[in-house]
């Protein structure tokens, strides 16, 4: 296991050295959006009976920023180590495909936490923020960091410049964090644009997330728990396939 534990070393200092660029700007980012939204839409709107529209929105945009940077970690340390050779010295070393795929999603599970973290302790100096499941909480923010790190890992073994990184992130993965149910409920949505969340993974992972903190969601916790993880048993397994075959990464 040392080899494994000196890459998942190697990339957790990979982005803690640059930690304002990694940490805070998200963190930064994020409480931007919550201060618009709040000084617009706090007394205009209420998505469930006795819940601010403030505190609903808090856990989305935490689960947000959370999936956000766990893609961007895997994804842009991998075609880093592409564009400039480096990645020669992982494949070269006795290191097994599961333990490279691994090694990168711990690393990209602790970036999204470490924001996720961050984002939670400042909001609570201004809102009083309940915590109904804390468990539920920490499940469901472990699995959708873990699967956006797996897809990161896709992206960035697929992707030869960063051109098509940014393509993947800007029209595939923004969409779908956007239109998950970060800002609204589906039940506020016609019943055309209800039935296409549900084929949205990210909307489970929000609204199971959002569950811990209010005991209310959308749809059953339980089902949008068996959904995240059956879409993160097939994401890991595509890469790690793609590891063993070297697709991309061996010629």
């Amino acid at each position: 296991m040392i080899g494994f534990f000196t890459l998942l070393n190697k990339e957790l200092l990979r982005f803690w050295k640059v930690g304002f660029q990694t940490i805070l700007a998200p963190i930064v980012s994020t409480l931007l959006y919550l201060l618009i939204f709040f000084h617009v839409l706090e007394a205009r709107v209420e998505i469930y009976p006795g819940v601010a529209y403030t505190l609903f929105l808090i856990p989305g945009l935490i689960m947000m920023s959370v999936l956000q940077n766990a893609f961007a970690n895997a994804s842009s340390s991998l075609i880093q180590s592409k564009i400039s050779g480096n990645i020669v010295f992982v494949l070269l070393s006795p290191l097994s495909y599961r333990e490279i795929f691994f090694a990168y999603i711990l690393a990209s599970v602790v970036r999204g936490l470490m924001v996720g973290a961050g984002v939670y302790l400042i909001t609570l100096i201004f809102f009083d923020l309940p915590l109904y499941l804390p468990l539920w909480i920490l499940l469901f923010v472990i699995m959708g960091s873990a699967l956006l790190g797996a897809l990161g890992v896709i992206a960035g073994i697929w992707a030869e410049k960063f051109d098509q990184l940014a393509a993947f992130q800007n029209f595939i993965i923004m969409p779908l964090t956007f239109l998950s149910g970060v800002f609204y409920t589906i039940h506020s949505l016609p019943p055309v644009w209800q039935h296409l969340s549900h084929l949205n993974p990210f909307f489970y992972m929000i609204d199971g997330f959002r569950y811990g903190f209010f005991g209310v969601s959308d749809i059953s916790p339980y089902f949008s728990l068996m959904i995240v993880t059956a879409c993160f048993v097939a994401i890991s397994a595509l890469a790690i396939q793609i590891l063993k075959t070297g697709y991309k990464l061996r010629h």
